[in-house]
């Protein structure tokens, strides 16, 4: 795994220093870990903490900008994990592109970005700006000690999945939606994405939602049954009902997952 404690540099960067020709130049500081290429890390830059953790704890909370990088490198080595240098690099650059610039939302709607944080505190000290400055959907405020990204999570009220009701077209209320759950390879079976799906069912809550749905790929057993677990239920889509489906590959079938707020969650 690769180290949170120390700063790991390229064989390039001129933060390392050329020694006296008459010394051997030092090797540098990088990881070996066979997981990171395996799990489509990008390869162009080796994002390191410049802050020890404080602690190895998980902390679920809403993302920030200083997170950015992090949340796209997430969701690309986990939906793209076959992507190499550098394309895996150009990929992640428009995640971030499209995460600060499409997070916007119809008006009434919310939504939020939610990240899984290991080696983060509670309290985040050092914490700078206000929860009610956001850039897109990611919370303004700043942190020294921010922690690793291990997970993320989408959630909104926009209700695009639904077919809209009466003459006038008029947007579902009162549902949330889960959306681009992934956890980094070496960090799943924590029961990490357990941690975030509670977090989105308390941020639906606060919304004043009834219930959480979800869209979940027939051809994976591991995550059907994770949503199972939570307290989701598949629900059978009317045949020839016209119902937006996720934007992925033709050829991905998915079932239609929902959960009422006040079902109790298996922890």
């Amino acid at each position: 795994m690769r180290s949170l404690t120390s700063l790991t540099v390229s064989p390039t960067s001129p933060l390392l220093k050329q020694p006296p020709p008459f010394f051997p130049p030092p090797p540098p500081r990088v990881s070996h870990d066979p997981t990171l290429s395996k799990s489509g890390t990008c390869r162009a830059t080796q994002v390191v903490d410049l802050f020890p953790a404080v602690s190895p704890e998980i902390v679920v909370r809403e993302a920030r900008l200083v997170d950015c990088w992090e949340v796209a490198e997430t969701h690309c080595s986990s939906f793209f994990p076959g992507y190499s240098f550098p394309l895996d690099f150009m990929l992640r650059v428009n995640r971030v592109v499209g995460m600060l610039s499409g997070f916007s939302v119809p008006t009434g709607c919310r939504r939020a970005c939610l990240v899984a944080v290991i080696g983060g505190s509670v309290d985040d000290m050092f914490v700078i700006g206000s929860e009610d400055f956001k850039i897109g959907g990611f919370d303004g405020k700043f942190s020294l000690s921010k922690g690793y990204v291990a997970g993320i999570l989408t959630i909104d009220t926009v209700a695009d999945f639904l077919p809209r009701k009466g003459p006038l077209q008029q947007r579902r209320t009162g549902i949330a939606y889960i959306s681009n759950v992934a956890v980094r390879e070496r960090f799943r079976r924590k029961g990490i994405a357990k941690r975030l799906i509670a977090k989105a069912e308390a941020q639906a809550r606060s919304w004043g939602c009834r219930s959480i749905a979800l869209h979940c790929d027939s051809n994976n057993p591991g995550a059907t049954k994770l949503y199972k677990d939570q307290g989701f239920r598949c629900i059978k889509v009317p045949e020839g009902a016209n119902w937006p489906q996720p934007k992925t590959a033709p050829n991905v079938k998915f079932t239609f997952m929902m959960k009422l707020l006040n079902t109790p969650t298996t922890v």
